[in-house]
């Protein structure tokens, strides 16, 4: 488990290094054990969506992955692995969710009955959060930024132009950001911070782009740029008084990052009860990093603990951010042998 969703080595490798070592471990065998571990892990998994919503920001993403045999579609067919990201300061889980399409339906039961401050991008699967009560919708300014910076490559190398003023400005707020963190400001300095000195550096950049969008061809790199921005810029806003945010969703795609890189190595899912297994697995070692645990130690933990819980008390104390790295001691570790 440990070797695929934490180090990306995919079960065929690994079948290959067992058969080195003279062990009969096939990887149809591996497949089984994550699925089977998935569906006995699920009360733990079911309590750390909760915990996910528990807190003051939830921020989600979601990638593409292939399923060879989902019923009714071609192998060839893009499905998706969503990522939600949340919990109390200090105390954040990752939950990984599968689904054959990239409908909102999806978002909606990830965030279902969350009040706070949910962070997306700009995929319009997200907009239903903006008329969501309890909710405040926000944007990521790097998802902005990015655009800008296409423009401004495609300007050539060398060669400056509007782009670059957009880029300068956001580079004002994201130095400010900087500054606050090595600063080690209170939440209600943050705030009086952002207000009295990024919102100015937001409104000169709104007028720019209130200026740009009648020069410009919307469908140029500029113009992507610039409509996109507008379109985002209620919800990019929403940051400045939110001491809970960072200006971007960085940490939802810092989340499903583990997953394109394995991706790229095992390439696809057999089926969607794996695709199901490689989520759960995948939300167990994220969530476990995140609380600064060893993702082997946590899941050889888990696994010993599991089959013997039974009240939701017991199962809550299994959850990551209810444990400490001197609490998954491995038992030869501690006697010293």
């Amino acid at each position: 488990m440990t070797a695929k969703f934490c180090d990306a080595l995919p079960f065929y490798r690994q079948e290959k290094q067992f058969t080195r070592l003279g062990a009969e471990v096939n990887r149809a065998t591996m497949c089984n054990w994550a699925m089977h571990a998935s569906e006995a892990c699920q009360p733990v998994l079911e309590l750390l969506h909760r915990e996910i919503r528990s807190g003051p920001l939830l921020c989600m993403d979601e990638t593409t992955v292939q399923v060879l045999k989902e019923p009714g579609r071609a192998p060839t067919t893009k499905s998706y692995m969503w990522v939600c990201r949340g919990g109390l300061p200090g105390k954040e889980g990752v939950l990984y969710r599968y689904s054959p399409t990239r409908s909102a339906d999806v978002a909606k039961e990830l965030s279902q009955g969350y009040a706070g401050v949910v962070q997306t991008d700009g995929y319009v699967g997200y907009d239903f959060l903006d008329d969501t009560t309890g909710v405040k919708h926000a944007a990521c300014l790097a998802h902005a930024r990015r655009k800008f910076d296409e423009a401004a490559k495609g300007l050539g190398k060398g060669k400056s132009g509007s782009a670059h003023v957009a880029l300068n400005l956001i580079r004002q707020i994201y130095r400010l950001e900087s500054e606050a963190k090595r600063n080690q400001l209170s939440p209600e300095d943050l705030v009086t911070l952002r207000n009295e000195q990024g919102r100015p550096i937001f409104d000169e950049l709104h007028d720019f782009l209130k200026k740009k969008v009648l020069r410009v061809t919307p469908k140029s790199l500029m113009g992507r740029a610039v409509h996109y921005t507008l379109k985002q810029w209620k919800r990019l806003l929403v940051y400045l008084d939110h001491p809970e945010m960072t200006p971007d969703n960085n940490s939802a795609e810092n989340a499903i990052r583990p997953f394109v890189v394995g991706r790229k190595n095992w390439l696809f899912s057999g089926t969607p009860k794996g695709a199901k297994a490689s989520a759960d697995i995948y939300s167990l070692i994220e969530s476990a990093k995140a609380n600064r645990l060893e993702p082997y130690h946590y899941l050889r933990y888990l696994f010993e603990k599991l089959p013997f819980t039974e009240s939701q008390e017991e199962y809550e104390a299994l959850l990551p951010m209810r444990l400490k790295p001197k609490d998954l001691a491995l038992g030869d570790a501690v006697s010293g042998v």
